[in-house]
């Protein structure tokens, strides 16, 4: 499998001439979608899901059962829950989780769902909650308002990929950026790899 990663959260999957694409919101290029076959959404915050653009894109959209989207646009969605199998794009897919990640209080509390494609990679939306299988390729939230790098790094290390991709590091200025990817490294060492947003794996 091919992995492109565009600002923030997106990801683009391409094999044998099929792409699927995760999380293409708003903080995301719109040349991510571009000969897409299928788009997964993790939840239901506008910096992990563009509706507008994938209301006119008119491929197959997954997201999970609970989420709200917002209103903008119709957009028919398949809804899908935690522990459903599926066909994305022709990658299959299982759904693991079910909840965001807490920020404060209890806030929020909206329907977070991770992916598992091909029993290879995975991506964990907001939250870190784990594939519950050995994965070759491991997404990692770099930075959040819900979490703290140590959590995060505990995380990749739990899961014990054989590659690490951070995501979710669009609020991060140059000199996080570097201090964020250095304890990555020195922890994770070489399986670790950080990819800026048009680069290929």
């Amino acid at each position: 499998m091919r992995i492109t990663k565009f600002t923030h959260a997106c990801v683009r999957i391409e094999h044998d001439g099929r792409v699927l694409v995760i999380d293409p919101g708003t903080w995301s290029e719109p040349s991510a979608l571009v000969g897409a076959d299928a788009v997964l959404v993790t939840h239901e915050h506008t910096d992990h899901v563009d509706v507008l653009r994938l209301a006119g894109l008119g491929v197959p959209v997954f997201a999970p059962r609970e989420a709200r989207l917002p209103a903008v646009a119709p957009l028919p969605v398949t809804r899908v829950g935690a522990g459903d199998r599926f066909t994305a794009a022709g990658f299959a897919v299982t759904a693991v989780g079910g909840r965001h990640a807490t920020i404060h209080d209890g806030e929020p509390d909206c329907a977070n769902l991770g992916y598992l494609v091909e029993e290879a990679l995975y991506h964990p939306g907001d939250s870190l909650h784990p594939p519950g299988r050995p994965v070759d390729t491991l997404l990692v939230p770099a930075q959040a308002s819900w979490l703290k790098l140590t959590e995060a790094i505990d995380f990749a290390g739990a899961v014990d990929a054989r590659r690490v991709v951070p995501i979710h590091d669009a609020q991060l200025n140059e000199r996080g950026l570097a201090s964020v990817n250095g304890w990555f490294g020195e922890t994770l060492g070489d399986r670790y790899r950080y990819l800026a947003p048009g680069e290929t794996a």
